[in-house]
């Protein structure tokens, strides 16, 4: 089955043909480190893990490379405030955007790299540019000359000209250019740094992303990944000084970009201050159905961050996870096939509206089966789809537990058991009126139920 992918680069969908399709190379910008990530922080970590799971299955070796920006001035900005040095804060918030991440059912990448354990590799890749002519040292500095590469703007589709030309900003006087960008810093005492032939200083966050990822893929790589924000400047920059460095035509042969995650009309961002903390959300909310409503979108579309959008997400889950439970103890083994309509759907630039419309269908289809053969068959490509997008990777009982540990008050379990069997007792004799005031009162008490062939179950409120 072909795998095609929308490339920023030509704006269109294109077949993906790798550059040795026995090893499929993929870079994407990970995280800066300087406070816990929230749930918009999330969108790319799980896109760009369900692409890397797709590939794995359509090709004998993936090396997916993810970084961590450890030097920024907002973390500078933290430690300076706390009193610590910087990798202090870099490292404890490496380990949270870790732990967030994994329980987003977020897989780690091949290779992390740190930005600071590579400055060696962005020296010797600026000495390369200034030495073929695209940069220069004026004042501490080291600044990318964007003249000098006659493709400069390809990728985000801006002429360089009109950039040039509407430069509004207050240009430093050190620049030949408005649009040139820093590749070396300098710094003083109160910031890191590191010796360097332009000075004691710190590298530019773009040179960072190239350096790392020439270190591990080489200087032309199949995929490079990272949200919509970062087309330009970022990836613009990432793209001229790699191309220039090694001197090749192409730095990634397919660019991808997911739309932001919105909360009401603006983007979910830490600068507007309306972020929801993934920790805190984990803590109210089954992480499955996060990972089911990030993925409930098309990745280059925005997405709309909603309650009413996590409940439905959850309740899909809900019945999901009832139908395997309904399915019993069937063992399915360990080697779990992918339903071909959900492998189209991926295939077709993640499309993962589409394949979560087909998990519903194989849960209908388990869910109808009525001999073990037929049920064996349809649990397993149920489960093995829904393995491929990262979620039903639970038990049932997993995760109608969710939130039971907010209270074991034997005197309030045993007040809900026989609640629930008065409530029986009033369907049965369609004494409606008390069937509804019970089950009011058992969601007043945090209690969701669910009816079934088989008798109630109960379970406590995800929120």
């Amino acid at each position: 089955m072909k795998l095609v992918l929308h490339n920023t680069k030509s704006g269109r969908k294109e077949v993906f043909t790798p550059l040795n399709p026995d090893h499929i190379t993929m870079y994407v910008c990970g995280p800066t480190v300087y406070n816990p990530p929230h749930i918009g922080n999330a969108r790319p970590a799980v896109v760009f893990d369900l692409l890397y799971r797709l590939l794995q299955k359509l090709y004998p070796r993936v090396t997916y490379v993810r970084n961590i920006t450890d030097i920024d001035d907002k973390i500078n900005k933290q430690a300076h405030e706390q009193g610590v040095p910087f990798h202090v804060i870099a490292s404890k918030f490496a380990q949270v955007y870790r732990e967030d991440m994994a329980a987003l059912g977020v897989l780690p990448p091949d290779i992390e790299p740190y930005a600071t354990e590579h400055v060696p590799q962005i020296i010797a890749m600026i000495e390369q540019l200034i030495a073929k002519g695209h940069a220069y040292a004026a004042e501490g500095h080291v600044l990318f000359d964007v003249t000098s590469y006659p493709d400069y703007g390809a990728l985000s589709h801006r002429k360089l000209e009109d950039m040039l030309e509407g430069a509004r900003v207050e240009v430093a006087p050190y620049k030949r250019n408005p649009g040139d960008f820093v590749l070396w810093k300098p710094s003083d005492d109160t910031v890191p740094g590191w010796d360097s032939p332009w000075g004691y200083g710190r590298p530019g966050w773009h040179i960072e992303c190239s350096a790392m990822c020439r270190e591990y893929l080489g200087d032309t790589i199949d995929i490079h990944g990272g949200g919509r924000d970062l087309v330009f400047p970022h990836h613009e920059n990432e793209c001229a000084q790699s191309c220039c460095a090694s001197g090749k035509d192409t730095f990634a042969r397919y660019w991808l970009h997911n739309g932001m995650l919105n909360l009401g009309t603006q983007k979910m961002s830490k600068s507007l201050g309306n972020v929801l903390q993934i920790r805190e959300l984990t803590r109210q909310y089954p992480p499955e159905a996060l990972r089911w409503l990030l993925l409930s979108g098309h990745y280059r579309q925005n997405l709309e961050w909603s309650e009413d959008n996590l409940t439905k997400s959850i309740r899909t889950l809900d019945r999901i996870y009832a139908t395997v439970r309904d399915a019993g103890d069937i063992d399915v083994g360990d080697e779990l096939p992918v339903d071909e309509a959900v492998m189209r759907a991926l295939c077709d630039d993640l499309n993962t509206p589409k394949a979560l419309a087909e998990i519903n269908r194989l849960a209908k289809k388990l869910a109808r089966a009525e001999y073990p053969k037929e049920q064996r068959q349809a649990k397993a490509l149920l489960l093995g789809s829904g393995q491929l997008l990262g979620l039903l990777q639970q038990t049932p009982e997993d995760w109608f537990a969710f939130g039971q540990e907010h209270t074991q008050d034997p005197a309030l379990l045993a007040k809900i058991e026989a609640m629930i069997t008065a409530r029986e007792a009033a369907r049965a004799a369609k004494n409606w009126a008390e069937s509804d005031r019970l089950r009011d009162e058992l969601q007043n008490l945090g209690v969701l139920i669910e009816d079934s062939e088989t008798g109630t179950r109960w379970r406590w409120k995800n929120t």
